[in-house]
């Protein structure tokens, strides 16, 4: 490469006359920053400013990384001419030199180093020498490009930030979920969140749009990560659902301040936001504080300022006199004891959520879940693809918590004698109660029966009671709202109510319970 002087030669005709740079182009400069600025971790920033080196003074221009790699590059950048300049373009890159102009072969070569060493290089070719003023924008542009260039690490940082504090979140999410509030301290490495310091917490479903989740957690994130005593949680299965995990006496009464009245001001404000809260639990119940969180999400809709807190039956499993049902539980689950831990922790998360959530949720495929369900099914000589089942092996993991029986352990009473006491059929005619305020003509519970029965297949209900398809779907609908419990997407309140029904005498005990 032959270098040259800082200077160019006035009387070379190759040499355009600086009256000929008009000074519109500085106005459009700076519209061009003005765009940058908006979005400065955009790689689109360089390529505007390089794109106005390129239209401005007719150059090819590149943006040369400091391990000698093209970042970006006008389209008819020469790069040939790179490898000769390798040498030049290292001490640029090291910060040996601050700019560096010549030719190579037909094009008058300036190189400026941009920003702290180890540097990126801006590369501007040409086949006419530059003016001074010309030559003095292009250093202009690339002090600009360094800006913009320690902008986008920036921005990249922060995102990567982001990502990092929604994962340690979300662990402590799925930690509380399984009842282990110790290993959502440990989780945290010595940052603990406040809320895990709470007596007991409630969980809140935001239904909004899916894009919009990480803008309303980062909008409300502190610097520690977390939400002042609180966290938000993009969930992992439900697209359009963040979970909101508040402290019990938070947002409690008239004051609506901290995240329950962020939840609250939200959905005054956003027409198509659904609110949905739990009642108070304890840390080591958050999997029941998040079901009920969900039935009162789908009961959002009809409730005033479409915000519902949970204000139905408590579960089957939270009224059974535990003791008395483990020995029953441990039995049903003990084929499970040699089962890999993944299977048992599929099984445990698909018979809440849909398979193609789970498989989201902890990154394996669709069929890798099913073959799970069926390795499970099969060594509890059940079939999982029925509902009742379904409900059956739900509730004896609720009783027994996060492990299954373990082998030689006696099997205790069945369950019989815990379903016929006063206790369940208390809870049942409680539960079912809300049915008899209807204004159908046919008896929803008689269509609930029949949907169980159906394996909570609305058309084959629909033939089997004669009736119309939208006619089962208006039941449901009707009962998902009398009952506080979501019927629609499965999990526990398809649960409860197979329960419920089968305690009133209204379907036939499931299998596992005869």
């Amino acid at each position: 490469m032959t270098h040259e002087g800082d200077a160019s030669d006035p009387s070379d005709p190759s040499v355009p006359s600086d009256r000929t740079e008009a000074e519109g182009g500085l106005d459009e400069f700076l519209r061009l920053l003005g765009h940058a600025a908006r979005r400065p971790e955009a790689g689109g920033a360089l390529d505007a400013v390089t794109g106005w080196l390129r239209r401005r003074f007719g150059v090819e221009v590149a943006l040369i990384g400091p391990s000698g790699a093209v970042e970006r590059a006008t389209s008819g950048f020469p790069e040939e001419v790179l490898t000769p300049l390798g040498p030049a373009l290292g001490r640029l890159a090291a910060g040996e030199v601050a700019s560096v102009a010549g030719r190579q072969g037909a094009f008058r070569i300036l190189m400026e180093a941009v920003g702290t060493a180890p540097r990126p290089v801006l590369v501007v070719a040409g086949t006419r020498a530059l003016t001074p003023r010309a030559r003095s924008r292009v250093s202009h542009a690339g002090s600009v490009i360094a800006a913009l260039d320690r902008a986008r690490g920036a921005g990249q940082v922060s995102l990567a930030y982001h990502g990092k504090a929604h994962q340690v979140r979300l662990a402590v999410f799925m930690a509380l979920m399984a009842g282990d509030v110790m290993l959502a301290r440990r989780i945290t490495a010595g940052a603990v969140p406040r809320l895990l310091d709470a007596e007991g917490l409630r969980v809140w479903l935001l239904r909004c749009a899916p894009e919009e989740r990480d803008r309303i957690a980062q909008a409300y994130q502190d610097p520690s990560g977390y939400h002042g005593r609180g966290l938000m949680v993009r969930c992992p299965v439900y697209g359009g659902h963040l979970i909101c995990l508040t402290p019990q006496d938070e947002g409690e009464g008239a004051d609506r301040r901290g995240l329950p009245g962020l939840l609250r001001g939200l959905v005054a404000e956003r027409e198509r936001y659904l609110l949905g809260a739990s009642r108070p639990h304890t840390l080591a119940a958050t999997e029941q504080a998040y079901q009920q969180a969900t039935h009162a999400l789908a009961a959002a809709r009809h409730h005033q300022g479409r915000v519902a807190v949970f204000q139905g039956e408590a579960s089957l499993a939270e009224i059974l006199p535990r003791e008395a049902v483990r020995g029953w539980a441990e039995g049903l689950l003990r084929p499970l004891a040699p089962a890999p831990e993944l299977t048992v922790s599929i099984t445990r998360l698909a018979l809440q959520f849909p398979r193609s959530g789970v498989a989201r949720l902890l990154g394996v495929s669709r069929n890798t879940v099913a073959q799970h369900l069926g390795r499970a099914g099969q060594a509890l000589g059940l079939d999982l693809g029925e509902v009742s089942t379904r409900a059956v092996v739900a509730l004896a993991l609720s009783v027994t918590g996060p492990a299954p029986g373990r082998p030689g352990e006696r099997a205790g009473a069945g369950l019989g004698p815990a379903l016929g006491g006063e206790a369940a059929g208390t809870w049942a005619a409680g539960f079912l109660r809300p049915l008899e305020r209807h204004g159908h003509r046919l008896d929803p519970r008689a269509t609930l029966s029949a949907w169980i029965e159906s394996n909570a297949d609305a058309q084959r209900t629909a033939r089997r009671l004669g009736i119309s398809r939208n006619t089962v779907t208006a039941h449901l609908a009707t009962a998902q709202r009398l009952l506080d419990r979501d019927l629609l997407t499965g999990g526990s309140g398809v649960y409860d109510l197979v329960h419920a029904l089968h305690i009133t005498g209204r379907i036939a005990p499931p299998p596992g319970l005869r």
